[in-house]
C-alpha cells in the first residue's frame, strides 16, 4: 500500500478513446500530485495513446490485460474506433471477460483506489471483495447524468419511461423551462443501437451497477458550467456524493512526432485565409454519416462561400475511401475554397489558429471542451450517445447555433448547412454566439481553476483513501 499518503490509483477506462482520454488526463493531474498510477487497458490500445511527459513517467503505469476471443469479433479489435457500430456489442462481451484478469490485479497490487468507467458493472463488486474503495468516472457532462435520473429508484406509473416519446421531453426532475431531451429520430436511434446486445447486460444497467457500488462520483464538469445540473445530482437523484473534477481541457500542444510536415502544410493554408472565416469540420473517429449526409454537408460547405478544412475520417470498417463519400466534382470545384485532409490533423492546434471562425462538430464532449478552451463557437451536428443531449446544453446557453433537421428522420439539407455556418460567420446575429464562446474561454480554458478541481480531487482522496 501507498505511504507518506501517497496513493496507488487504479484507473481503467471503458475501451473507447473518447474514454481513455479523459481518463489519462485525469492520471496525469493526480500523477502530479505524487500519486502512483495504474492504468489499465488492452496491449493495443496502451500502444496508440500518447506518449506520457517525462516527469510522470515514472509515476504512471500501464497495465495491459489481452480481451478474450469472441465470435463476430476481429481479432484485432480492442477499441470501439476498431469497428462498426454494431459490433461494440461483441467488444463489450470480451470486456466482460477481463473481470478475472483484473480481479487477479486487484488483489497482487493492492491499490488505494479503483476508479473505473459505466461498462465495469462488475468493478465494485471486486473493489468491494479486496478491501478497496471504488469510484466510478463519469466522462459525460452533469446535465447527461441528469437527464437518465437516479439508480436507486426504479421508476413507475407516470414516472417511468419505456417509450421513446418519453425520452423527447425533458424529465420532471428537471425544472421548467427546459429544452434537455432527444428529438424523435435521435431516440429511436438509440433504441435501434441498445436492442442489439451480445453481451446480456444493457448499458443502463451497467451504468447502475457502476455508480451504485461506488463510494462517489467523479464528474468531467465544473460549478461555473453546469452548478444547476449538479445540484440535481447531489440533491435529487444521487445517495453518494458527486465530485467534479473539472473539464480536464488538453492544455499541452499536440505532439507532433514525425508529423510536423504536415502541420506545415495545414498552417500554410490557414495562413493563408481571412481571420475568423475559416470552417473547421470534424465528426470524431467513430461518427457514422450516410452517404446522403455526407453530401449535403459537402454541398453545404461549398454553397456558404467560406473556406474550409474537412478532416474528413471514415469510420471503422467502412470498405470505402473518404473522396468516393463526395460529391461527384466537389473536390474540384473547391480546391481554391477548400482543404480536405483523410489523414492526421491536429484539432487543437487548429482550433487555435486565428483563421478558424467556426467548428462544425458532431458534439463529443471532449471536442466542445477542446473548441470552446480557444474559444471557437460551433455549429452542431449530433450523431449519437451524448451528443444530442450536450447540443441540447449548448443551444440553452446560446453557445452553438444546431443545424436544422427534420423532426421525424433527422435529414437535413445543404441550404440548413450552409445558413447556419454564415449565420455565426458572417451574420451579424452570430456575435452573439462569438461573444459566448469568448466568454466560455474564461471557464474552459481557466488553468489555475482546473487545478483547483484537481486539488480538491486528490484532497478527497487523500482523505478517504488514508
Amino acid at each position: 500500500m501507498a505511504q507518506n499518503n501517497e496513493l496507488h490509483i487504479v484507473m481503467f477506462p471503458w475501451l473507447a478513446f473518447g474514454h481513455m482520454m479523459p481518463f489519462l488526463e485525469l492520471s496525469k493531474g493526480l500523477a502530479q500530485r505524487g500519486h502512483r498510477i495504474s492504468f489499465i487497458s488492452t496491449p493495443r490500445n496502451i500502444e496508440r495513446l500518447p506518449k506520457l511527459p517525462p516527469n510522470l513517467s515514472s509515476l504512471i503505469t500501464f497495465v495491459k490485460l489481452t480481451l478474450p476471443p469472441v465470435e463476430n469479433l476481429p481479432e484485432e479489435a480492442e477499441a470501439t474506433s476498431d469497428v462498426p457500430l454494431k459490433t461494440v456489442q461483441y467488444l463489450k462481451k470480451a470486456f466482460d471477460g477481463l473481470e478475472e484478469p483484473f480481479a487477479r490485479f486487484v488483489e497482487s497490487s493492492g491499490p488505494n483506489w479503483i476508479i473505473h468507467d459505466f461498462t465495469h458493472h462488475w468493478a465494485p463488486s471486486i473493489a468491494v471483495k479486496f478491501g478497496v474503495p471504488s469510484a466510478f468516472f463519469c466522462i459525460f457532462n452533469g446535465s447527461y447524468s441528469v437527464f437518465w435520473g437516479s439508480p436507486w429508484v426504479q421508476m413507475t406509473g407516470e414516472d417511468s419511461r419505456t417509450e421513446p416519446k418519453q425520452f423527447t421531453i425533458p424529465p420532471k426532475w428537471i425544472p421548467s423551462p427546459s429544452n434537455l431531451a432527444f428529438r424523435h429520430y435521435e431516440i429511436l436511434k438509440r433504441f435501434r443501437s441498445s436492442s442489439e446486445n451480445a453481451s446480456g447486460v444493457s448499458d443502463r444497467q451497467r451504468l447502475d451497477s457502476s455508480i451504485k457500488g461506488s463510494k462517489f462520483v467523479a464528474m468531467r464538469s465544473c460549478e461555473e458550467l453546469e452548478g444547476d445540473y449538479l445540484s440535481i445530482l447531489r440533491e435529487k437523484l444521487y445517495r453518494i456524493p458527486v465530485i467534479p473534477v473539472g473539464l480536464l481541457p488538453p492544455l499541452e500542444e499536440d505532439p507532433l512526432g514525425n508529423t510536423e510536415d504536415e502541420w506545415i502544410n495545414i498552417k500554410n493554408w490557414l495562413d493563408k485565409q481571412r481571420k475568423g472565416y475559416v470552417v473547421y469540420v470534424a465528426f470524431g473517429t467513430e461518427a457514422s454519416l450516410s452517404g446522403e449526409e455526407m453530401h449535403e454537408i459537402a454541398l453545404g460547405l461549398e454553397l456558404s462561400g467560406l473556406p474550409f478544412f474537412w478532416g474528413l475520417k471514415m469510420p471503422a470498417g467502412s470498405e470505402v475511401s473518404p473522396s468516393s463519400m463526395l460529391p461527384s466534382g466537389f473536390e474540384n470545384r473547391t480546391q481554391d475554397q477548400g482543404f480536405i485532409c483523410s489523414g492526421w490533423a491536429p484539432q487543437r492546434r487548429i482550433l487555435s489558429h486565428p483563421s478558424v471562425g467556426v467548428f462544425l462538430t458532431h458534439c463529443g464532449w471532449s471536442s466542445v471542451i477542446e473548441s470552446l478552451t480557444m474559444s471557437c463557437p460551433l455549429v452542431l451536428l449530433p450523431l449519437s450517445a451524448d451528443q444530442p443531449l450536450v447540443a441540447r446544453l449548448l443551444e440553452s446557453k446560446n453557445i452553438g447555433v444546431e443545424i436544422q433537421r427534420d423532426e421525424q428522420d433527422g435529414s437535413f439539407t445543404r441550404e440548413s448547412v450552409a445558413n447556419s455556418l454564415r449565420l455565426v460567420i458572417v451574420e451579424s446575429e452570430g456575435e452573439l454566439h462569438k461573444a459566448k464562446a469568448r466568454e466560455m474561454r474564461e471557464v474552459f480554458g481557466d488553468k489555475v481553476m482546473h487545478d483547483r478541481y484537481m486539488d480538491d480531487f486528490d484532497q478527497y482522496l487523500r482523505n478517504y483513501g488514508c
